[in-house]
């Protein structure tokens, strides 16, 4: 019993260090970070930082898989969608994300991007990014065959049109994030559903 609350409580502290990790950011950016910044976005003592973490790189290490999970933890389908809902889903999800109680989606994708510029430079975090980057081109790539199968899609390469609406999502976050496009989400929308998903869609 006491092991178990010991863990929840673990668990708990180091979200309460994620979130203040993404309010440090936002504030000094990430090439200017220092753990003292973090700790000043905390209630709890800055300790609690060197207990959990091995030091900056193993914080921002973990809070970089934080980051992703929130994104692909959150897509929920039932065994009975269609592979057209899934990935209409799958697409918003990527784009606009979920809801927050603190920060919006774009706060978050800001923090992202900055982690994935230095990401060219550091060979574990680009790991971390190629992983991220590969489990939503295959969930795309799943729907997709899904569809094929059921009649639902045109027979078509599924790993290309994967990493085609994948590519398109990825360009269209950093082109609102690092040239300020606000409506480019929108856009790459629209262009998915009628240059993408409308021809995809077997409407035989």
């Amino acid at each position: 019993m006491g092991g178990s609350d010991t863990e929840v409580t673990s668990k708990d502290t180091q979200e309460v260090i994620m979130e203040a990790t993404f309010r440090a950011i936002n504030t000094h950016g990430y090439k200017d970070l220092r753990l003292r910044d973090i700790g000043d976005e905390m209630e709890m003592t800055r300790q609690v930082i060197h207990y959990h973490f091995d030091g900056k790189y193993d914080l921002m290490s973990s809070f970089l898989e934080y980051v992703i999970e929130q994104y692909e933890g959150n897509v929920e389908v039932d065994e009975e969608t269609d592979p057209r809902t899934e990935l209409d889903a799958r697409i918003e999800q990527c784009l606009f994300g979920p809801e927050f109680d603190e920060f919006t989606h774009w706060d978050r994708m800001k923090v992202y991007h900055e982690l994935f510029a230095y990401a060219q430079n550091d060979e574990q975090h680009r790991e971390i990014f190629n992983e991220h980057y590969e489990r939503i081109h295959e969930s795309i790539v799943e729907v997709v065959k899904e569809g094929i199968e059921r009649g639902v899609f045109c027979d078509v390469d599924a790993e290309h049109m994967g990493q085609l609406i994948t590519d398109v999502i990825h360009a269209a976050r950093g082109r609102r994030i690092s040239l300020g496009h606000e409506d480019a989400p929108e856009e790459a929308r629209q262009a998915i559903d009628e240059f993408i998903l409308n021809s995809l869609t077997n409407n035989e």
